[in-house]
């Protein structure tokens, strides 16, 4: 389903000049992190998640857990990181014209796909996380094959698949970025239930998500303003 990138209320690449959704984007991860800061200090962060969160089902639309373990048979160095320069811009990765062809097929910001696939995988083609989400950008079977994805470790379904999964999420969302990652990491059932329209309501129920969407909201967008350099 392709979307106009015009249409997407001009919140493409964190590289626009909009100083207010700059702060806006800031504040937000500002907020996400002083929340998670407060979790800290009162119990340990669970690194294995293999129980959905409360009200969540892999019906809903949960495709990824963020906590969720790659497999220990995966080496290491399959893994293929972004780098960066010395000014902090990032380097072309190895599937850069798999990203770009994707993000102007379905009109998704380059920097936002880059981010989300170096928060799922990073940028690990092989990568399995424990609830069984598979590839790149960590697509669950039933969810992969409902977007025309028959082998999720196939780079270029993979992103074809998880770029076509975002643009959805953008046009239900209105292009509220936060909301949009919030939805791609613990379902749009669950986004949607909070009753919120925007990225600044939700950050004002932000302590209602899960610790771990919180996480891979201000996770996504900290390398959503690096890839955008």
């Amino acid at each position: 389903m392709q979307i106009d990138p015009i249409s997407w209320k001009q919140m493409t690449d964190v590289s626009q000049t909009n100083t207010n959704s700059t702060e806006s984007s800031a504040g937000f991860v500002n907020v996400l992190s002083s929340l998670l800061n407060e979790e800290s200090t009162s119990k340990p962060v669970e690194r294995s998640m293999t129980q959905l969160a409360p009200g969540v089902t892999f019906k809903d639309g949960l495709l990824w857990q963020q906590l969720g373990v790659v497999d220990e048979s995966v080496s290491s160095s399959t893994s293929i990181e972004a780098e960066f320069n010395d000014t902090g811009a990032t380097k072309p990765t190895t599937f850069e014209d798999l990203i770009t062809a994707a993000g102007e097929r379905y009109g998704v910001p380059v920097s936002l796909i880059k981010a989300v696939i170096d928060a799922e995988s990073s940028f690990n083609p092989h990568a399995v996380s424990s609830a069984g989400a598979k590839g790149l950008m960590q697509l669950m079977d039933g969810t992969a094959r409902g977007l025309g994805v028959s082998n999720p470790f196939d780079p270029a379904q993979n992103i074809d698949g998880g770029t076509k999964y975002l643009s959805n999420l953008i046009q239900r969302f209105g292009g509220e970025i936060a909301m949009v990652l919030a939805a791609y990491n613990a379902g749009p059932t669950r986004v949607a239930g909070l009753g919120v329209s925007s990225d600044e309501e939700l950050m004002s129920v932000a302590h209602e998500l899960p610790k771990e969407t919180q996480a891979y909201i201000s996770k996504v967008m900290n390398a959503q303003s690096k890839y955008a350099l």
